[in-house]
C-alpha cells in the first residue's frame, strides 16, 4: 500500500486511501443490492481504463441525482461505470459500494501506510488525522508537504474532534487494579456531545461530527452564560425526569433528534448537559495535557451545575459507595480514568474504563430472520457480530430476539430492509451498518461460531444511532470479558 501510495497523482490520493479503507468520499452511496445487481452488464473489458478520478466523479454524480426520473438515472450512471470496468474491477466496485470489501486496510493501517509513504511519524499521521476527521482527509498534505502540510491540522474551534472512548471493566475492583489512583465520574446513558464556543457563538456536535445546535438550545442558552470566550468542550446531553432520574436512552435520543417543535419537547423533556472535559481553553489546546489539568480547566471555566459529579480516590470502599450512588440514582454506572490520561482522540483507551450494571456490548446487526406469529412480516431475531481489528472481518456471537417491543420492531425492519444486500427465505444479510447495545449474563465458548465465544442470554436494550459500526466493540473487548469470566470461575 505505501508503495502504491507513492504513485498516485495528487488528486487521486483521497479517493485511493478511502478506496482502500473500503469506502467512498460520498458517505453512504444510497445505492443497494438490487441497484447493482441491475446495473452490471457482462464484461469482456481486460484492459484496465477506469482511473480513481472517473469513479469518484461518477459516485458524485450519482449522489446528486435526485428527484423525478433519479432512479433510472442513477442506474444508467452506474452501468455505465460498470461497462466501462474490468471484471475484477466490477467486483470491486461492487463490494466497495456496498460496504463488503473487508480486505484489512483499516484506518490504523492506513494510518501506517501513509505515514511510511510520506516518510513521517505515524503518530504524527494519526494526530492529525483524529482531529481532521479521518487519515483520507490528510493523506494528500501528508504525502505532498511533509511534516508542513500535517501542521494545518490542530485542534480548531468548530472543528470537532473525534471522541476518545472506553473500555469495559467487569466492576469497581477490577477497574482500580488497572488504575489505582482514578477519577469516577458517573456514567449518563445521554447522547455525547462535543460543544464548541467562540464568542456569543456556540456550536453542538455529535460524537460523529453532525451539527446538532438547532436541536439542543437549551446547551446553547447554557453556554452564552459562561464568562470564558473559547471553548471546546466534552459532555453528555441527557433528558432527565423533575426528580433528577433519567429518562430511558430511547427518550433522549428522540428528544436529541428533534428539529421540528423543539421549543414543545423543551418544555415537556428539556436537555440537561453535563462535561466532563475540556479541550480547549482560550488559546490553550488541552489535548495532551494530563486529564488532571484538563478538569481543572473545566472547574475553572464552568459552573459547578453543568460537570458531571466526580471522585477521586484511591479506596475502594470510597468508590464503590460512589458507582452505588450512581445506580441507585438510575444512571448505567461509572467511568474510571487516569488522572495522567492525555486525551485521545478516536482511541478506546485503556485509561478510560467504563463499569456499567451488567454486561453490554455495542454491537452490529450483520443480519435478521422474519419472525412469527404476532412478529410475522417483521424482521426480529438479530444476528450479532463484532468486527475484529486483526482482520477487519465482523464475527458472528450470536442472535437475539429478546427485548423489542413492537415499534422497535416495526423501525428495525424498515431499516434494515433499506441496507439489504442479499437474502433466502428466512434471513435478509444487511450492511453492517446499525449498532444495537446488547445486555447479556456471560460468555460461552462455542464451536458454532468462527470466533469461538457466543453471547448467553443476549437482550436488546436499545439502538445506538449516535454510534457508528466502527464505534461499536470489538472482538478484543469481547474476548477480554471472556477471559476475565474465566478466571473469576
Amino acid at each position: 500500500m505505501t508503495e502504491l501510495l507513492r504513485r498516485l497523482a495528487p488528486e487521486e490520493i483521497e479517493i485511493g486511501v478511502c478506496y482502500l479503507a473500503g469506502v467512498i468520499r460520498q458517505g453512504r452511496s444510497g445505492i443497494g443490492w438490487a441497484a447493482l445487481r441491475d446495473a452490471q452488464p457482462a464484461s469482456n473489458i481486460q484492459a484496465a481504463e477506469l482511473t480513481l478520478v472517473e469513479v469518484d466523479a461518477t459516485l458524485s454524480e450519482i449522489a446528486r441525482t435526485a428527484g423525478p426520473g433519479s432512479i433510472a438515472t442513477r442506474t444508467r450512471l452506474l452501468s455505465d461505470l460498470f461497462a466501462r470496468a474490468t471484471p475484477r474491477e466490477q467486483e470491486f466496485l461492487e463490494r466497495l459500494l456496498i460496504g463488503e470489501l473487508r480486505q484489512g486496510a483499516l484506518e490504523g493501517l492506513m494510518i501506517e501506510a501513509v505515514a511510511a509513504a510520506a516518510e513521517l511519524p505515524a503518530q504524527a499521521v494519526r494526530s492529525a488525522a483524529m482531529v481532521a476527521g479521518g487519515v483520507a482527509a490528510v493523506a494528500a498534505s501528508a504525502l505532498d508537504e511533509g511534516a508542513e502540510g500535517l501542521a494545518r491540522y490542530a485542534v480548531a474551534i468548530f472543528q470537532p474532534l473525534a471522541p476518545m472512548l472506553a473500555q469495559p471493566a467487569d466492576d469497581i475492583a477490577d477497574a482500580l487494579k488497572q488504575i489505582p489512583v482514578a477519577a469516577l465520574e458517573w456514567k449518563l446513558d445521554g447522547a455525547r456531545v462535543q460543544v464548541h464556543k467562540d464568542g456569543d457563538e456556540v456550536r453542538v456536535f455529535t460524537r460523529t461530527g453532525n451539527d446538532v445546535t438547532a436541536a439542543a438550545p437549551e446547551i446553547g442558552a447554557a453556554m452564552r452564560d459562561v464568562a470564558a470566550k473559547t471553548l471546546i468542550l466534552d459532555g453528555e446531553a441527557i433528558v432527565l425526569k423533575p426528580g433528577g432520574a433519567p429518562y430511558p436512552f430511547q427518550d433522549t435520543m428522540r428528544r436529541f433528534g428533534r428539529v421540528q417543535d423543539v421549543d414543545a419537547m423543551r418544555e415537556s423533556m428539556p436537555l440537561s448537559v453535563f462535561f466532563f472535559d475540556c479541550l480547549r481553553r482560550e488559546r490553550q489546546d488541552l489535548v495532551p495535557m494530563p486529564a488532571e489539568a484538563r478538569f481543572e480547566a473545566l472547574s475553572a471555566a464552568m459552573p459547578s451545575a453543568l460537570l458531571i459529579p466526580r471522585l477521586v480516590t484511591r479506596d475502594l470502599a470510597a468508590a464503590q459507595a460512589f458507582y452505588d450512588d450512581a445506580i441507585a440514582r438510575g444512571h448505567e454506572g461509572v467511568m474510571v480514568k487516569s488522572l495522567d490520561a492525555p486525551y485521545d482522540p478516536g482511541a478506546r483507551s485503556a485509561l478510560w474504563l467504563k463499569v456499567k450494571r451488567s454486561h453490554t456490548l455495542d454491537l452490529v446487526v450483520l443480519a435478521a430472520e422474519w419472525g412469527h406469529g404476532r412478529r410475522k412480516g417483521r424482521l426480529s431475531n438479530l444476528h450479532l457480530g463484532a468486527i475484529d481489528p486483526a482482520n477487519g472481518q465482523f464475527v458472528m456471537l450470536g442472535k437475539t430476539f429478546k427485548g423489542m417491543t413492537d415499534s422497535m420492531l416495526e423501525w428495525q425492519t424498515g431499516e434494515l430492509l433499506k441496507r439489504e444486500v442479499a437474502r433466502d427465505e428466512w434471513t435478509v444479510r444487511v450492511h453492517p451498518e446499525l449498532v444495537v447495545e446488547i445486555t447479556f449474563n456471560d460468555l460461552q465458548a462455542s464451536p458454532r461460531y468462527p470466533g469461538g465465544l457466543a453471547l448467553r442470554f443476549a437482550r436488546v436494550k436499545g439502538y445506538r444511532p449516535d454510534k457508528k459500526a466502527e464505534d461499536a466493540d470489538t472482538m478484543d473487548a469481547v474476548r477480554a470479558i471472556y477471559a476475565r469470566q474465566e478466571q473469576s470461575g
